[in-house]
C-alpha cells in the first residue's frame, strides 16, 4: 500500500511539473520571482521532449509500482485519470517534438513579453 502510494504521489507531483513546465510562465507574470524556478524547469522539460529523453521521474514511478506489485499503472484513481495526460496514447517522436517545440516557443513568448514589459528600476 506504501510503495502504490508513493507511486501516486509521484505521478501527481510529475504532473504539477509537466504543467508547471508548460504554463508557469503564466504564473511569473505576476510573481516575477518565480522565474528563477520556472526557466530551469521549461529548459528541463523542453530538452527531455526535444531530444526523446526518458524523464527520470518515469522510471522511478515504474519501480515504485512494481514495488506495490502493481504490473503497469492501472488500479488508482490517479493512475486511470492522470497517465493519460502524462503519457498520451500514440505519443511519437515527432509529436515529442512538437510539444518540446511548443513549450519552449509558448514560454519563450511570455519572457519576451515580460522583458519588454519589464518596470525599470
Amino acid at each position: 500500500m506504501l510503495w502504490r502510494l508513493a507511486a501516486d504521489a509521484l505521478l501527481l507531483f510529475h504532473l504539477l511539473f509537466i504543467l508547471f513546465a508548460v504554463a508557469g510562465g503564466l504564473l511569473a507574470l505576476r510573481y516575477r520571482k518565480l522565474v528563477w524556478l520556472h526557466l530551469p524547469a521549461v529548459i528541463w522539460a523542453s530538452l527531455v521532449m526535444l531530444n526523446g529523453w526518458i524523464c527520470p521521474l518515469t522510471p522511478l514511478e515504474v519501480s515504485l509500482r512494481q514495488q506495490a506489485g502493481d504490473v503497469g499503472y492501472s488500479g488508482s484513481f490517479i493512475a486511470h485519470y492522470l497517465l493519460p495526460l502524462i503519457y498520451p496514447p500514440g505519443l511519437t517522436r515527432g509529436v515529442q517534438i512538437l510539444l518540446g517545440g511548443t513549450v519552449a516557443a509558448l514560454n519563450i513568448g511570455i519572457y519576451s513579453w515580460l522583458w519588454a514589459h519589464r518596470k525599470h528600476r
